[in-house]
């Protein structure tokens, strides 16, 4: 299959392709279960296969995608004739930034291959959990895995050869109650990572069972409190809301193709702009983040992306000034282009399709708030004369171009004179996200900082759903409007 690839290539390039590239998927396996209340509601299983080709011809991408791989080419000559139709309409040739070529392999670190264990045992640790949740006050009880086996080989016409295999385990536990005048308050867990690992290994009964009994015990606490108090107070987010808060605000506004305007029909624009780059203070000057694809457990590490480029860490905003952003090899040229100088030295690595029969566009790897120097969650605690601690994402709404947001968290805490008071409910936050980010006074050490998945994020149209991870520490901001 590989010789044939090549040969389909060196055949484009003849007739006048530029450069070609194809992602064969040799398969990829999806393995879903939903305990709902102790009915197991769904168990399904799926695989898939095929082969996506990539020409880039007089300034023109074309592409073209089949599960059928019989006829190799017809698929690649269904790309070269795509992009000769639309080298007819270009208005800014696609010139793509220089990059070594490569012949490796990536597997993603698991000790035990979730696809190699039985479906009863599956099944057993959603009854264990869902036995653990069933308590009282809880009315619905959600226990879900998610399982992801694929094999991606990536071969182009400069001479890269790369062949991946990634495995992932996604899981979550969910209560909802409902209190007195009848609204429903959800609690969950979707646990955080640590180590080297990202297997069926990582499903610890230990550290399920604890949690399962943290949520239902925090949840019957909003149940009984009181409403979150509108007010201006400092809130301090925890890494179950700070990770959506980094998704949202800082993740999606530096994709380089949303900055370039590739992304206003589906969700929304960049405040951005090019000449904010290493000029923009984007936040207080705790605030370092970067796109760090090299972290083991995680799905925002892969190796090396659907360009061929490495894995890499990028820093993306250093204390407080924005210098990076996350950028394939084709959106780097034109915005050098655009900005007339260069603002990017080559591709981060972070151009990514979701499947065979899709485009890669740039999408977020594993975005990352640094730790800092401000000691423990109760340390942070300690120094706050009137703040709120929150955590757990329950809604969101985020400004056209990201430039403002209003979020809802499950759970939160007061905090008067340096000590937690009292859990309150309908618990928001909202804010502008510059002066937001200016805001923020306190970062947490090491030991708050944990690595949250994101197995849902959607981008581009066609729809792309992508898997990625956030390292989080627990972070204060000041003068934050609540409950609203």
């Amino acid at each position: 299959m590989r010789k044939q690839l090549q040969q389909q290539m060196a055949r484009l390039k003849t007739a006048g392709a530029l450069y070609v590239d194809a992602r064969w998927y040799p398969f990829e396996e999806t393995n879903e279960l939903l305990m709902w209340n102790g009915n197991l509601k769904e168990a399904t299983a799926s695989r898939e296969s095929g082969v996506g080709v990539r020409a880039l011809y007089q300034g023109a991408w074309g592409f073209s995608a089949a599960s059928d791989t019989s006829n190799l080419a017809a698929v690649f000559d269904k790309a070269l004739d795509n992009a000769r139709v639309a080298a007819e309409r270009v208005t800014f040739p696609v010139r793509l930034a220089e990059k070594d070529a490569i012949k490796a392999s990536f597997q993603s670190p698991n000790q035990i291959d979730p696809f190699d264990v039985p479906l009863a045992d599956k099944v057993s640790f959603l009854a264990t959990m869902d036995e653990k949740l069933n308590q009282p006050g809880v009315f619905q009880r959600i226990c879900e895995l998610t399982f992801i086996r694929k094999q991606i080989v990536f071969i182009d016409s400069e001479g890269s050869e790369i062949e991946k295999t990634i495995v992932e385990v996604f899981p979550s536990l969910q209560v909802m109650g409902r209190d007195a005048q009848g609204v429903t308050h959800p609690r969950k867990f979707s646990p955080p990572r640590q180590g080297d690992t990202r297997g069926w290994e990582t499903l610890d009964d230990e550290l399920f069972s604890a949690n399962a009994e943290r949520i239902v015990r925090e949840m019957n606490e909003v149940l009984a409190a009181d409403d979150c108090p509108q007010d201006v107070r400092s809130v301090i987010l925890l890494p179950g809301i700070m990770y959506l808060q980094t998704h949202e605000t800082i993740g999606h506004p530096l994709e380089l193709d949303r900055i370039l305007g590739y992304e206003l029909a589906y969700a929304g624009g960049s405040f951005v702009r090019l000449s904010d780059f290493g000029t923009l203070r984007y936040g207080s000057d705790k605030l370092t983040v970067r796109a760090d694809a090299t972290i083991p457990n995680s799905p925002g590490s892969f190796g090396y992306d659907d360009d061929g480029i490495p894995a890499q860490d990028n820093l993306l905003i250093d204390q407080g000034l924005l210098v990076g952003a996350i950028t394939g090899r084709q959106m780097v040229e034109e915005a050098n282009a655009r900005a007339r100088k260069p603002i990017f030295d080559g591709s981060s690595g972070a151009n990514r399709a979701t499947a065979f029969y899709r485009v890669p566009i740039e999408r977020m790897t594993n975005i990352n708030v640094d730790p800092g120097q401000d000691g423990t969650l109760d340390d942070i605690v300690s120094n706050t004369e009137r703040g709120i601690i929150l955590d757990g994402d329950r809604s969101w709404s985020i400004g056209s171009n990201r430039e403002q947001f209003h979020f809802a968290t499950e759970i939160g805490w007061l905090v008067e004179d340096g000590q937690v008071t009292e859990v309150v409910k309908n618990s928001t936050y909202q804010g502008e996200t510059i002066p937001f980010y200016h805001a923020l006074s306190a970062v947490g050490d090491s030991s708050t900082w944990e690595v949250l998945y994101v197995p849902n994020c959607g981008k581009g149209q066609p729809n792309q759903v992508m898997q990625l991870g956030h390292g989080i520490p627990v972070c204060r901001f000041d003068h934050v409007r609540i409950g609203e």
